[in-house]
């Protein structure tokens, strides 16, 4: 055997045509690889254009190699002095690859990966679910709507007990005060009074996707010849109806199967859903706002002091209190807001009671 030529490469040559490796040497001339035997007839001297030559990425503990044209390929006889030539004739491995062999950047990695994470759960998903809900037929929101309300009529409401003088008196303020809000229009809303099978639904409003609103017979009890009050929560309901709240709830809570109707053009598991994603979910603290921000601005714009609504806030309080203290007498802990789909934990009541007196004051 002569000796190897300055700069050459031991490595195992497989013609892509039968399985034995051939002994070669390897070398670089005027960007071709030249591939030579070291057994005179193993195969026949060859060069292939460096362009032409795959060379997979390397790893940490693996083999090396690489791919030829017509299937043939090599094979590294030693790893180091593989990386070392190929470094050195080639080209150098790329910061990612590098980055790939060691455990720090493996680890800064991961860490930059769970922050996308969360902040695209926090940030990015209420800003896509806001753009798909965009894309989506009113129409759907009032099949969901009355889907809804129909689950919500057979388990947790009955029909209102409430004087439908009292009913149409509220009806009406409702009315004018959207009219002189949006007096070039404002989406179609349509109240509805129910009364709660479970005590524990107490003094509640929720407003579905279509611009259906429920008011409990309770919660008008809870504000007794105080229908400013009652009227400044109608204002925030029409907050969720008017940015879609609820719809942009359901495409968030269920953005995979949602993407999935979208793309085929099926809303039936969407409809199909909604109650029980509905019944569970609670609005974000953003979303809180801009209904408690539109709620301020139906009540200022009839002349209806914004106070209103943290006298409302101060009797949900003491109507909680009072519960939970019933409760506490009887040793019951289960449900304690076991239903809670209004003014619920967020934002705290505390800061809506602030956010409305101090809206008061300007």
């Amino acid at each position: 055997m002569s000796e190897a030529p300055h700069d050459a490469l031991s490595a195992r040559f497989f013609d892509g045509v039968h399985s034995r490796p051939h002994a070669a040497l390897l070398q670089t001339r005027e960007r071709m690889l030249l591939i030579t035997p070291t057994e005179e007839g193993a195969f026949a001297p060859l060069s292939v254009p460096l362009s032409a030559v795959r060379w997979p990425e390397r790893t940490r503990h693996g083999g090396r190699l690489a791919q030829l044209p017509d299937g043939a390929s090599l094979q590294a006889l030693d790893v180091g002095a593989w990386d070392d030539w190929v470094g050195r004739h080639h080209r150098s491995d790329s910061w990612v690859v590098r980055a790939q062999q060691t455990w720090r950047s493996v680890a800064v990695a991961l860490v930059l990966l769970f922050g996308a994470v969360a902040a695209m759960y926090q940030w990015g998903l209420p800003w896509v679910a806001a753009g798909v809900t965009a894309t989506v037929p009113r129409s759907v929101d009032a099949l969901v709507g009355q889907q809804v309300l129909a689950s919500l009529d057979d388990s947790l409401l009955k029909p209102t007990t409430l004087a439908p003088d009292a009913q149409q008196r509220i009806r009406d303020g409702f009315a004018r005060m959207v009219q002189r809000t949006h007096p070039d229009g404002a989406p179609e809303v349509r109240l509805e009074f129910r009364s709660a099978r479970d005590p524990r639904f107490g003094p509640n409003a929720l407003a579905l996707p279509g611009g259906t609103i429920v008011l409990t017979d309770a919660l008008v009890e809870l504000m007794p010849d105080d229908d400013d009050a009652v009227l400044g929560v109608l204002g925030h309901e029409f907050g969720h109806v008017l940015r879609r709240h609820a719809m942009r709830q359901l495409v968030q809570a269920s953005a995979v199967g949602f993407a999935v109707s979208i793309a085929f053009g099926d809303y039936g598991t969407l409809i199909g859903s909604a109650p029980v994603l509905l019944a569970t979910l609670g609005y974000s603290r953003d979303l809180e706002r801009e209904a408690d921000a539109e709620s301020v601005r139906l009540m200022r714009a009839s002349g209806i002091s914004p106070r209103a609504m943290a006298t409302f806030f101060e009797a949900l309080e003491r109507w909680r209190a009072d519960r939970n203290g019933k409760k506490g007498e009887s040793g019951s802990t289960a449900g304690d807001d076991a239903i809670g789909l209004a003014f619920s934990s967020h934002p705290a009541t505390a800061q809506r009671i602030e956010f409305f007196k101090n809206a008061a004051q300007k």
